[in-house]
């Protein structure tokens, strides 16, 4: 299986917050998603386009503390404090057929692979143990749905379509080397710069940059 994107990761102080600014943004009321009862965090989600979707996640304040780093670099000092503006984008995700191949290839430690689940889904993700994200976020977590069964098909479709991935990085070059050996540079525009990370959507209010 070529990789494919699965969905891309935004998060937000909290989530009520985070969905109301995101609605002023992109024109859309982000549905209702979950809990993660492993991770303590919670989401909403809708479609992006015909094989993606759209999280925005935040720690659950009414969970019980985890156990361990969450995910996503949630717990993280600065990734708190940059949350604490404004959703930011946090991450993206890559569905693959065969995640220990990835693991075993990949040039950079792409972390433990966790079984997951909730309700009548189950998937497969990289999630580093300290909770980092890799590469600050430009190299996306990997997941392995049993099955093929993404949840995609299911959520409402609002009429967001990404249209770019934008990362920056300071020393391209050999990044994309990175990239190359994962096969992920069909899937994204790489840029000279400071480490960050973008989405460009089209949205029901025009084009709309999410970083």
């Amino acid at each position: 299986m070529t990789p494919q994107l699965d969905h891309i990761v935004l998060g937000c102080a909290r989530l009520d917050r985070g969905a109301d600014a995101l609605r002023d943004r992109l024109g859309v009321t982000l549905p209702d998603g979950g809990q993660h009862p492993a991770m303590s965090t919670h989401n909403r989600l809708t479609r992006l386009g015909e094989a993606a979707y759209f999280e925005l996640i935040a720690v659950d304040p009414e969970a019980p503390d985890p156990g361990r780093p969450r995910w996503f670099s949630l717990d993280d000092p600065g990734t708190q404090a940059r949350l604490a503006a404004r959703p930011r984008a946090l991450c993206w995700v890559v569905a693959v057929d065969d995640l220990e191949a990835v693991v075993a290839r990949s040039p950079v430690d792409l972390g433990e692979v966790l079984s997951l689940s909730r309700g009548d889904l189950t998937w497969r993700l990289t999630v580093p143990r300290d909770g980092h994200l890799p590469e600050g976020g430009l190299l996306p977590a990997f997941i392995e749905w049993p099955g093929g069964r993404s949840p995609a098909s299911r959520l409402p479709d609002q009429g967001l379509n990404l249209t770019a991935i934008h990362l920056r990085h300071p020393a391209p070059e050999g990044f994309g080397q990175t990239l190359e050996a994962l096969g992920l540079l069909p899937l994204v525009q790489l840029h000279s710069g400071p480490r960050a990370l973008s989405f460009e959507i089209e949205s029901p209010t025009g084009p709309v940059t999410l970083d």
